[in-house]
């Protein structure tokens, strides 16, 4: 099937909307649909063993979970537009720099509360950007729009750093008018988006704090003025009572020529026992798309039916066309990736509903089936037995086996039960928010997975006070308003390294058109084993390259497009849990990121630390 370069289609409509040119990387997946691709090809599969580093900026804010505040993760992915980059911190402020120097320019302070319990640590995903067509020139003509861990979106001059004070009340407008709201349990962490002249946002939620958490409302305000547009709650109203969330947290994507959203939603709350939410808890966990301009509901389609595992639409949807047809590919942390029409959400492949395994929960009703798409095929492991378990020495495979045996185990959709069940590929595993990334040209799509098991048991809440003093390595969660807490751990051995096989972390090339796999090959590595797991995200350009950090080795990868083989790579000051760009300034191209480590992972150094590499 031959592919269009949509890419060229996007440029031409952003170039016409919003004053871009091609070498800019104007929002978070460079065009509206989140592709990711770049037509600069100056640097290439020739030349790239050649980068260095050009310039490092430090931002200051740097956060080790002390004093009251919790740990820092420079997730950010920057913006360059009208010849300066744009780059969020984790506090929330916004730097505007000299994309050929690194130099700053200005900075914004939205004088964020770092205080509350921000329960994603505290984490910034970037920013988005809107040229006001009805302005010829003067303040705010182009705005930047950030949604803040606090809870407010705010609009300030690209040109300046001012608010722009027509935008609510002096420049903010609040976000925090929605059912059940708690402050910093619900805050933002992605970038909004822009379609037309709304601004559309999203929200993160603790889930699983409590069984009634916040609404996982998605809005849309006005850009000039920030009034409320339209609001698209994916909780019944019947449920809001009994649960909450399914919220948008990762990044979403559009197709503003015919003025369509989508948007990828989360688990309703609590994530590990719906026992208060019967059902298949539609829309949450789903790919939906809305009507940018009314927030009506054109479709959705759901990858997950009743979650009990975390399994959230975390990674973001990806618009593009294979042949004249308007698709989106979308995966989930399950390792399967989907392919859908763009206009109507039904599967380009099939998708077969597959039994799977009843829970043992008292008061638990897993859903009888799961949408399992055959192509294309599970780009992660789907089952770990025993006979798969590894270990560094005998003795991590022996502690292993023994931890394994304790467990119920089978496919990845196993319900969590009283004695323990085995996640596999994992809740931070399969895709997760690192998305994808489409080389038009050559029909490929760019997809990074995780492979590391963890252990789900839930907790009778009679027994919880016990099982806490035997302060059990891992993560103990209340589920307030259920039966159950939920403990989980990764099955690790001894010595720290995962029960499952290397590689905990994979690229793979699928040609799109075709659901099949090209290749599929390990990112950095991790004590010695070839394949980190990955937490960032990947893009591609025209000059046959596909760029990603997000290892726990602290490098940025650079690997040959048709190939797999690694070309390159680079060392960065922390690791680059981030999606790099890549764009033109002073007629040079260079590759940037943000390298500062992860709030969540506690033994890797954090920083603070933009970096830009180019050719001598």
């Amino acid at each position: 099937m031959p592919v269009t370069p949509r890419w060229l289609a996007l440029s031409v409509v952003c170039f016409l909307g919003c004053a871009h040119v091609p070498g800019d990387w104007p929002s978070y997946g460079r065009d509206p649909g989140g592709t990711r691709f770049s037509p600069l090809d100056d640097i290439d599969r020739g030349n790239v063993a050649r980068l260095k580093m050009a310039w490092t900026f430090h931002t200051g804010d740097v956060s080790s979970g002390r004093r009251g505040h919790k740990r820092s993760g420079f997730e950010s992915t920057p913006i360059v537009v009208d010849g300066t980059l744009y780059v969020t911190t984790p506090f929330n402020r916004i730097f505007a720099l000299d994309p050929k120097t690194g130099h700053p320019r200005w900075v914004f302070d939205p004088h964020v509360n770092l205080s509350l319990p921000y329960g994603d640590g505290l984490v910034n995903r970037g920013l988005a950007t809107w040229l006001d067509p009805t302005r010829v020139k003067g303040h705010c003509r182009r705005r930047l729009y950030e949604a803040t861990l606090d809870a407010r979106l705010v609009a300030v001059d690209s040109a300046t750093g001012k608010p722009c004070l027509d935008f609510g009340p002096g420049g903010e407008v609040s976000l925090t008018a929605v059912s059940g709201y708690q402050p910093g349990w619900y805050h933002m962490t992605s970038p909004p988006t822009v379609v037309g002249d709304v601004v559309i946002v999203g929200s993160s939620i603790d889930d699983n704090v409590r069984a009634q958490m916040p609404s996982g409302v998605v809005r849309g305000f006005d850009a000039r003025t920030g009034a409320l547009r339209w609001s698209w709650d994916p909780i019944p109203f019947e449920l809001e009572e009994k649960s909450g969330a399914a919220n948008a947290w990762s990044i979403l994507a559009a197709d503003p020529a015919r003025g369509l959203v989508f948007v990828p939603t989360g688990s309703a709350s609590p994530d590990f026992y719906g026992g208060n939410r019967p059902g298949d808890d539609r829309w949450a966990n789903s790919i939906v798309a809305l009507r940018a301009a009314t927030g009506k509901l054109v479709w959705g389609f759901q990858l997950v039916h009743h979650d009990l595992w975390d399994y959230d639409s975390a990674s973001p949807p990806l618009v593009t066309t294979l042949g004249d047809r308007p698709v989106v590919a979308i995966g989930n942390k399950s390792g399967y990736l989907y392919v859908l029409d763009e206009l109507t959400g039904a599967p380009i492949f099939p998708v077969r509903e597959q039994p799977e395994a009843a829970s043992d929960v008292p008061g638990e009703s897993a859903w009888p089936t799961q949408p399992i798409p055959d192509t294309p095929p599970p780009l992660a492991p789907q089952s770990l037995t025993r006979h798969d378990l590894w270990g560094a020495t005998p003795q991590d495979r022996l502690a292993c086996e023994d931890r394994f045996d304790q467990l119920r185990a089978g496919s990845f959709f196993v319900p969590p039960s009283l004695q323990g069940s085995l996640d596999y590929p994992g809740h931070i595993g399969g895709l997760n928010w690192s998305g994808t990334a489409y080389d038009p040209g050559r029909g490929m799509l760019f997809v990074p997975t995780v492979s590391v098991p963890f252990l789900v048991r839930l907790i009778p809440r009679a027994e919880l006070a016990a099982f806490l003093k035997k302060k059990p390595p891992g993560d103990v969660t209340a589920q307030e308003g259920t039966p159950y807490a939920v403990y989980r751990a990764p099955l690790l051995a001894p010595s720290g390294l995962p029960c499952n096989p290397p590689p905990w972390g994979q690229l793979a090339a699928v040609d799109l058109a075709a659901g099949t796999v090209r290749w599929q090959v390990p990112v950095g590595s991790l004590a010695g084993q070839a394949g980190s797991p990955i937490l960032g995200g990947p893009i591609a350009t025209a000059g046959g390259l596909v760029f990603i950090a997000g290892t726990e080795d602290a490098k940025l990868h650079a690997f040959d497009s048709d190939s797999g083989q690694e070309l390159w790579s680079g060392s960065l000051p922390a690791s680059g849990h981030a999606t790099p760009i890549t764009y033109e300034a002073g007629g040079k191209q260079y590759v940037v990121v943000a390298a500062g480590g992860h709030a969540k992972l506690e033994g890797e150094r954090i920083g603070d630390a933009v970096v830009a590499f180019t050719l001598p």
